[in-house]
């Protein structure tokens, strides 16, 4: 195809104060109202579920930063797990704690927290000092570096796995006021974070406190120990995990709440308990808050969280990962190494593209300094969002996430991964005016996005290209592009990147809306559906009866695998064979594993199709009819059934469209 040029043609503010023993009466500056949601909860499901559950600030926000900062800091060995893996015999960390400090029968883990000597007469403890006491913990200065780095969330791990609170607690007596510091460090962190103008969270892990990171300490004589070890009874510490709650809520006011896994461990009565105490007092404050979770809560009034990862493709709803600086501890190390600026910052821009948060974990040393390796990568972090972040805040995800050669994401645990220039991410204004173009580094002279290739979208109503320029608020002007069957190309300033920079941006900005992304195909093209999985392509088996399954085989060139995707001119679509000339239908069938079977066109919902694209050439087919999506179920056997399943990140879930 030749190309040619296109046309560039709830209520009151709040004044809240949350008490503290260490620093007196905090008071919170006043917030943007709450706008979304009932007016009270109740302990039920049907009750929290109507809780929204990731509000426009969440949204808009993007960034955050929290950091594993406690009494697991100290030995700075191993990783924040040492207090459970120092009692393991012949672990690395029991092998080093009886080096270091002596046997753990003899050196237990709550000596960290009361101080005690090691082997050497070092008198160790976890008891940071304020510079403004001579020591080298300043929360004001973190909070400048969190906004520096442009976080626009951020907040403490306020009590890890390890059981001890890092606020004046009155229902746990190990806590940083009582022990250690003698300083409410939650509150220091949420007046010192508030103060940047930052939305505050606090992240609680304790749910496996009691469900299983102690289980290799000896049973305890004192009581006091017995609640520092988890070792109460289910009762006693499921009331314990509640209470917990209820006091960094009611104390503090986190605008999020962000809990570890181990969830689905904790009895549901309070965590029902817990929603609907947090989502009143979210009412009573007049703003909008966010639960997020790993699992015991779900995805209608909360958020969940990808730990270290995310999704390959687009997902909804809005999603959060939490990820770390370094590959090897989330807290600080003797010798902790770090993620490049270059990997994390893409990671970010790929979550974002793909409909999701990130939230990024620092390791502070024990005495509170943070260590210059991860200011520089935050600050790097920072430079590039305060350049381009118009392209990442307040954006939403688009049609497709993007295109290129780099799998980033595929669940948990995937981590951070640099991107390629050929990498290219979407998003968009609000208000489905502007799309950005992210490239993860500069490809040269002309920048080509095969997304928005003439077979697939109509740019006729484009009206201005820009590269992003340098400093916030400029661009540079691109020259009309064109537009042929292998994409767009727009001819960039110069062969050689005009600015320094660790991914550039095209503003493509439209006369109405962005126009709609179209699947590959049309009503005169035939072609083949292929699932992510296996590869295997969606079959009508031939002339068959109606009614019958569909399948999945090898593609061979059959007509049997050939199908065309008419768009009715609603958002949907019929599959036509070319075969039988039979539409793909899901008989009304909305249970997970229904077989998808197909049937003369007859117009009805059960025969019309959305297609969402994932990005890569990735597409969801969601029955309109059931809700229900295709899915190849894991199978790589040639013949077998095509089923209906829940719409999932899964690749089983995906399929490929590509022109015969």
């Amino acid at each position: 195809m030749t190309s040619s040029p296109l046309p560039l043609s709830r209520r009151r503010l709040l004044a809240a104060a949350g008490a503290s023993a260490a620093v007196g009466l905090l008071r919170f500056a006043p917030e943007a109202a709450a706008t979304e949601g009932p007016q009270s909860y109740t302990a039920s499901w049907s009750s929290v579920d109507q809780h929204p559950p990731a509000p426009a600030w969440f949204q808009d926000a993007k960034f955050g930063i929290y950091y594993h900062w406690g009494v697991f800091s100290v030995p700075a060995f191993g990783n924040e797990w040492y207090p459970r893996n120092m009692y393991i015999g012949g672990s690395a960390e029991n092998n080093h704690h009886k080096a270091t400090y002596g046997d753990p029968a003899a050196w237990p883990y709550h000596n960290f927290i009361d101080g005690g000597r090691d082997k050497a007469g070092t008198f160790v403890q976890f008891a940071p000092k304020l510079v403004s006491q001579g020591g080298k913990w300043d929360p004001d200065a973190w909070a400048r570096l969190f906004k520096a780095a442009g976080a626009r969330f951020a907040g403490p791990v306020a009590e890890h796995h390890d059981g001890f609170s890092m606020w004046n607690s009155r229902a746990n007596p190990w806590n940083s006021v009582q022990h250690g510091p003698k300083l409410d460090l939650v509150a220091l962190h949420a007046q010192a974070i508030r103060g940047q103008g930052l939305k505050f969270m606090a992240s609680l892990h304790h749910a496996y406190h009691f469900n299983g990171f102690y289980d290799h300490v000896p049973n305890q004589s004192d009581p006091t120990l017995r609640i520092l070890y988890g070792q109460q009874g289910s009762a006693a510490e499921n009331k314990l995990w509640y209470d917990k709650l209820v006091e960094v809520i009611d104390g503090y006011q986190p605008d999020l709440v962000w809990q570890d896994f181990a969830l689905n461990q904790v009895q549901e009565s309070y965590r029902l308990q817990f929603l609907a105490h947090y989502y009143n007092q979210a009412v009573a404050w007049n703003k909008d808050v966010v639960a997020t979770y790993k699992d015991g809560l779900n995805n209608k009034g909360e958020v969940f969280d990808f730990e270290r990862g995310g999704p390959a493709g687009l997902l909804t709803p809005y999603w959060l990962t939490d990820d770390s600086i370094s590959s090897s501890s989330w807290c600080y190390t003797v010798g902790i190494g770090y993620y490049s600026t270059q990997a994390l910052l893409h990671s970010l821009i790929d979550r974002v593209s793909k409909g999701g948060n990130m939230l990024l974990n620092i390791a502070p040393m024990a005495d509170g300094t943070i260590p210059s390796g991860q200011q520089s990568i935050l600050l790097a972090m920072g430079d590039w969002l305060g350049r381009f972040g118009e392209a990442v805040y307040s954006t939403r995800s688009w049609s497709s996430y993007g295109e290129g050669p780099t799998k980033m994401g595929g669940g948990s645990f995937s981590g951070p991964v640099a991107g390629k220039p050929q990498d290219i991410r979407f998003t968009r204004s609000k208000d489905n005016k502007v799309l950005y173009a992210t490239a993860l580094g500069w490809q040269g002279g002309t920048l080509t996005i095969t997304t928005l290739n003439s077979n697939q979208i109509n740019l006729s109503s484009l009206t201005s290209a820009q590269l992003l320029g340098n400093t916030a608020g400029t661009y540079i002007n691109l020259p009309a592009p064109t537009q042929d069957a292998s994409g767009l190309h727009l001819t960039m300033p110069s062969a050689n990147a005009p600015f320094s920079a660790l991914a550039y941006t095209v503003k493509l900005t439209f006369s109405g809306e962005i126009p709609v992304l179209r699947p590959p195909g049309g009503s005169t093209t035939w072609v083949r559906i292929a699932n992510v999985t296996s590869g295997l392509v969606l079959d009508s088996g031939g002339n068959v009866a109606s009614g019958s399954n569909l399948k999945q085989w090898n593609y061979d060139g059959s007509t049997n695998l050939q199908w065309q995707l008419i768009d009715l001119g609603n958002g949907y679509y019929r599959i036509m064979n070319r075969t039988n000339g039979m539409a793909a239908d899901s008989w009304g069938n909305a249970a997970n594993g229904a077989p998808a079977r197909q049937e003369t066109w007859n117009g009805g919902n059960n025969q019309q199709w959305s297609l969402t694209s994932l990005g890569d050439n990735r597409y969801q087919i969601v029955n309109r009819g059931t809700g229900t999506a295709l899915d190849g179920s894991g199978s790589t056997t040639a013949g077998s059934t095509t089923v209906l399943w829940t719409p999932n990140s899964s690749t089983n879930n995906a399929w490929t469209i590509t022109t015969v």
